[in-house]
């Protein structure tokens, strides 16, 4: 259906939406790998074209965990796979807090990824994971050699403090085992 659409020369294939997004999101949002494909081997698409709230296509496909459409997008020179939204959140980011492991692996393998990059509020992938109870993305997180587990975010609260906050016990133990957090 795309190919019939875009054959027909009066559509665009980069336009927007009210949200700011263009088909090339919506379809790396869904996972449509193959949407995805026949639009980024258009020269009139932008790959890295943000929506209103600074979102890009990689990020719509990291938040939702479409580890095939985030290998295809990374596969790009002309997307940033660190670029934050207006929250601060970058894709790396929105995938941990989401629990995507898959994709926060795919993230981490590049050189140009900050594993420990806060958001507005100063909290890192590792808080938004361990938050959120995603036991195996603060193992895969604390694994690399950037991430301060104790860093606090602009209100004072520790990766620690959000897991034991929010009941997340796993979460709590596997940092706890550490010799460089600071219950405190």
């Amino acid at each position: 259906m795309v190919k019939i659409l875009l054959e027909q020369g009066n559509v665009d294939p980069d336009g927007l939406d009210g949200y700011g997004q263009e088909p090339l999101w919506r379809a790396a949002l869904n996972g449509h790998a193959g949407v995805v494909k026949i639009l980024l081997a258009r020269d009139d698409v932008n790959p890295d074209t943000p929506d209103n709230e600074g979102r890009t296509p990689l990020w719509g496909a990291a938040v939702n965990g479409q580890e095939g459409v985030v290998k295809l997008l990374l596969g790009r020179d002309d997307v940033d796979p660190d670029r934050p939204d207006i929250y601060g959140q970058t894709p790396l980011w929105s995938a941990a807090e989401n629990g995507s492991e898959g994709v926060v692996k795919i993230l981490l393998m590049r050189h140009d990824v900050n594993p420990d990059n806060p958001n507005n509020d100063g909290q890192t992938p590792l808080w938004g994971a361990a938050v959120n109870g995603h036991e195996g993305v603060v193992k895969i997180l604390l694994e690399q050699g950037h991430v301060n587990p104790n860093k606090p975010d602009i209100y004072g609260q520790t990766p620690l403090w959000g897991a034991a906050e929010n009941g997340r016990e796993g979460v709590a133990n596997i940092l706890l085992e550490r010799n460089d957090i600071n219950p405190e």
